[in-house]
């Protein structure tokens, strides 16, 4: 198979290399020579890396550099049978690069974007043939995360979607196939992890590092909200949240924080800036959390309802199958355990009590109970 991979910034390229691997013939296109230079090289240290700690060898890694050229022209994506478009999150700018593109490609090439939050139906109808796309959404890094989300648009053909579907399964990769909606499954369901973790901040229950510490030390997250925050950048995490609730004509659920804003607004984004809610600077001492067993369990069980009645309302919205969810959080953003399956280990009764609890005490329908849940509670359901 011939791939065309549009944009060779980390994602593009960690595309490239997962197709190469698969033994596709990849072309990584971008207008910028020096970005595919700092491409090929990033590639040539990683793949180095892989061969120092013994998970591959020399001849494995010349086949797969040399399954990539590097394209500095659209053109040369011609002969692609399938193409990813792995550049910024600008809906025009996305819809220009889409119908330029097709006057290149083949009648028959898929044309997909790894767009997390953006509608495949807006970027399909810039297309003559929009059922040849498709959405592609793969989770960084592209070569270590083992899910990917395939979203088709309401134009998508069956036969784009099924080949999409059996070309990533043939890239050994995880798929979740979720319905056209803002943030697909993954960053709508992963939403009151941020959110939530800043609403108990901005309430004076706790700190950042205590926050983290709850979260992981209580329910097994491998990374706190406000680390993990630092990690993907304060910037980008509140874009991803301002677009999200926007795009659900302002569902409280999906409210931005006032003090992410501020931060991105004061440019401590983090890890690349050396400032986030933590200071990353050299010598910089991490702050402790304050150990209390009780404060801890009442911010997890807040934190995790709120995710569960995230989860089931993509359900019973049927943005996916209830295995798809649950795949989308362990293999997507490597949750400790599927929410479905968490929720059913909680009790239904539990998490529709805590539901009803916080929307009693702030009346906001930020807090609302999932019909799915409160149903399922009523009958005595669960969701395995």
């Amino acid at each position: 198979m011939n791939v065309g991979i549009i944009g060779s910034g980390t994602m593009g390229s960690g595309i490239a290399q997962v197709a190469a691997t698969a033994g596709c013939k990849v072309k990584l296109y971008d207008t910028n020579q020096a970005a595919l230079d700092k491409a090929k090289a990033s590639l040539e240290k990683i793949l180095l890396r892989l061969i120092e700690k013994g998970r591959m060898d020399t001849e494995e890694k010349n086949r797969i550099q040399s399954n990539i050229s590097y394209v500095d022209s659209l053109k040369d994506l011609g002969d692609s049978n399938l193409t990813i478009e792995a550049i910024i999150e600008n809906l025009e700018i996305k819809k220009k690069v889409f119908s330029e593109l097709e006057s290149y490609v083949a009648d028959d090439c898929i044309i997909a974007s790894n767009t997390s939050s953006l509608s495949i139906a807006s970027i399909a109808a810039s297309l003559q043939k929009p059922e040849r796309c498709v959405g592609i959404h793969f989770f960084n890094p592209a070569p270590l995360m083992k899910l990917v989300e395939v979203i088709p648009a309401i134009q998508t053909s069956k036969e784009v979607l099924e080949k999409a579907i059996q070309t990533i399964k043939d890239w050994k990769k995880v798929v979740a196939v979720a319905k056209d909606t803002p943030g697909f499954i993954v960053n709508r369901v992963a939403r009151p992890f941020y959110g939530e973790a800043l609403r108990i901040y901005e309430e004076g229950i706790a700190d950042f590092a205590t926050i983290d510490h709850s979260l992981k030390s209580v329910g097994g997250f491998r990374m706190g909200p406000f680390e993990l925050m630092d990690f993907i950048g304060n910037d980008v995490n509140y874009t991803v949240t301002e677009t999200v609730f926007t795009a659900f004509y302002f569902d409280p659920r999906y409210k931005p924080a006032f003090t992410q804003k501020r931060f991105a607004e004061a440019g401590y984004l983090g890890r690349k800036s050396g400032k986030g809610y933590y200071d990353y600077s050299e010598g910089a001492v991490k702050p402790e959390p304050k150990e209390d067993k009780d404060v801890a369990e009442q911010i997890c069980n807040r934190v995790l309802v709120m995710l569960i009645n995230e989860a089931a309302d993509a359900l019973f919205l049927n943005i996916a199958s209830a295995e798809d969810i649950d795949n989308a959080m362990t293999k997507g953003v490597n949750y400790p355990k599927g929410l479905l399956a968490w929720a059913d280990e909680k009790g239904i009764d539990w998490c529709v009590t805590k539901l009803d609890d916080l929307y009693n005490e702030y009346h906001e329908d930020r807090y609302r109970c999932s019909p799915l849940l409160r149903k399922m509670n009523q009958s005595g359901m669960r969701f395995y």
